[in-house]
């Protein structure tokens, strides 16, 4: 290969790396607008107890707590939960949730 094959090649690849760190940004930063959208969303929802219990739970289920916090604004966008949600009805609710999830039986032979 010839020194301008070699250079045209570095501007190609270079181009595509920097077309692909903006495109990482962008989808970044959609993230965080969403994620900045949901929590001011959460924070009209929830009372600061619930808002505290969801953030404790988020440090130990990081997905479940995902869903649960998609789950609450649909409902509240619905109405069929009181906005402030106290914290007895969170709890209510994820004892539900816990309780539908199935469980792992372990049986020795």
């Amino acid at each position: 290969m010839s020194d301008d094959e070699l250079e045209n090649l570095r501007r190609r690849r270079l181009s595509e790396l920097q077309q692909q760190a903006s495109e990482d940004q962008k989808q970044s930063q959609a993230k965080k607008q969403i994620d900045a959208q949901k929590q001011a969303l959460l924070k009209q929802i929830l009372s600061p107890e619930s808002r505290q219990r969801l953030t404790n739970l988020r440090m130990i289920k990081p997905e479940f707590t995902e869903q649960i916090e998609l789950q609450l604004i649909q409902l509240a966008q619905m109405g069929k939960v009181p906005i402030p949600l106290p914290d007895a009805q969170l709890k209510q609710i994820l004892i539900q949730l816990q309780s539908r999830k199935r469980e792992t039986k372990i049986r020795r032979i």
